[in-house]
């Protein structure tokens, strides 16, 4: 390792140092850049380049939201890092507009967001954030890193001083605990979802394919596998925990839980309330877009025009309890059937597993924030209205999180719809100004009661007696 690459000037800290460059503080980040009078920001993500879920850029895939849900668009239609300001400088503006796509493909959005990553200043790729403390005696937070060469090895030491703090360091796929030690084995055919493209060859030459999970990515990977296999010899299984292979929520006033509206209902909500409500939204965000279900369907419908069903097996309500090897080169599962109360093996050549992801913990990053943090009773962070952790009042910095907070703030955390206004918000109150004017209302639903909206109790008529209406 070289001699450590110098300090930034402690006497000239940034005002927002953000951890982690995904959507979300790409979005942060190139709303600050607009902000009057300017910010001092620096970015750090450990990766070489901006890169969006790579292992999932199917052809054909897109994006759940319309395009117009870009990086700044619903906060500041007129900036410069829009979409359609990435389309004008492509000299490409006119067949999008014919086009009339509104909903892009991934490949797109990655390619736009890339853009971005590139012309923004303040972005510094390649450097891992490994310690975040708080200096009292200074007010500052300092945030120590490692610089990165392009094999990934440690070059150079630096570290960074702010006087807030934004975590963006986005979520990590998750893999059962029955399938672990098949995933973390690399001579065994068990991958997860997000790194489906990267062994897409490979997989479609098994003799028999397994995907496990029931929301978007288990449908697209399911349906590009049934696209690529021969007719009648597909021997492909798709197995869901879920009852149905159930549609996303779609409908109009159903989109309107991503709605700021929501986010602030739901944040006023009791954390017991809170925590049993986010279970049972999973539709909302964990179904299967119409579109895709309906491609499904249609491609197996056309393999049963020359007689016969396709090999392709689709079970729901099936979970795997155990797995395991069997000979060298194939995988058993050991399945069961919730509402049957039958359990099942299955012998296959290779799984998929769609089972979504989870965010990623911070406690080792944030280890040295521990005596200032303040915790709910399931030992999460408590997060503010204005997505700020909840410290101890002697820290006088701010710390935000983007897409860690689905505790306190509901469905639409995740959610790239809400990334621009979560953006403006955190840029409002870091500046204790509102270089972001965001509307007061933004859905038809009204979420919840009022205290002026409760039942008043009829006035009573002398003697204690109410009178009766009529």
């Amino acid at each position: 390792m070289t001699a450590p690459a110098p300090a930034q000037d402690i006497d000239r800290p940034h005002d927002l140092v953000g951890i982690g460059v995904g959507p979300f503080n790409l979005s942060l980040a190139a709303l600050a850049h607009g902000v009057p009078g300017g910010l001092s920001t620096a970015f750090y993500e450990q990766r070489r380049a901006f890169h969006w879920h790579p292992g999932l850029l199917i052809e054909g895939a897109t994006l759940q939201v319309p395009f117009l849900a870009d990086l700044v668009t619903l906060a500041d239609p007129a900036s410069p890092w829009s979409f359609l300001n990435y389309l004008r400088h492509r000299e490409r503006l006119f067949p999008f507009y014919f086009a009339e796509r509104f909903h892009i493909q991934r490949t797109e959005y990655d390619a736009y967001c890339r853009w971005v990553s590139e012309n923004l200043p303040g972005m510094h790729f390649g450097h891992q954030v490994d310690a975040v403390r708080w200096n009292a005696e200074r007010e500052l937070f300092e945030v120590d890193f490692t610089q990165l060469d392009i094999h990934g090895q440690a070059e150079a030491l630096g570290r960074a001083f702010a006087r807030n703090l934004v975590l963006g360091v986005g979520t990590e796929p998750y893999v059962p605990e029955p399938l672990k030690p098949l995933a973390d084995a690399p001579a065994v055919p068990v991958i997860h979802s997000a790194d489906y493209l990267d062994h897409r060859e490979r997989f479609l030459a098994a003799d028999h394919i397994t995907v496990v999970g029931s929301g978007q990515s288990g449908a697209e990977v399911f349906l590009d596998l049934l696209r690529n296999r021969p007719a009648g010899r597909e021997r492909i299984t798709w197995l869901a925990r879920t009852e149905t292979f159930a549609p996303m929520e779609y409908s109009k006033l159903g989109l309107e839980h991503f709605t700021p509206d929501y986010t602030r209902y739901f944040h006023a909500l009791a954390e017991p309330v809170r925590d049993e409500l986010v279970p049972r939204q999973w539709q909302l965000h964990k179904g299967i877009d119409a579109d895709t279900i309906a491609a499904i369907h249609e491609e197996l419908y056309r393999r049963t025009q020359q007689g016969g069903w396709p090999d392709a097996t689709l079970t729901p309500g099936v979970s795997v309890r155990t797995a395991g090897r069997v000979a060298t080169t194939k995988v058993e599962l050991h399945l069961e059937h919730a509402q049957q109360g039958v359990r099942s093996r299955l012998t296959t050549d290779a799984v998929i597993l769609a089972t979504g992801y989870r965010e990623r913990p911070l406690a080792r990053m944030l280890s040295g924030l521990d005596p200032y943090m303040r915790l709910d009773s399931s030992e999460r962070p408590r997060v503010d209205a204005d997505f700020r952790l909840v410290l101890d009042s002697s820290v006088t910095g701010a710390v935000y999180v983007q897409n860690a907070e689905k505790h306190t703030h509901g469905v639409g955390a995740p959610d790239l719809g809400l990334a621009a206004w979560r953006s403006a918000a955190i840029l409002n109150s870091l500046t204790d100004k509102e270089p972001y004017p965001l509307p007061t209302r933004t859905a038809f639903t009204t979420f919840g009661l009022t205290k002026q909206d409760q039942p008043r109790p009829a006035p009573k008529a002398p003697g204690g007696l109410i009178p009766l209406e009529g």
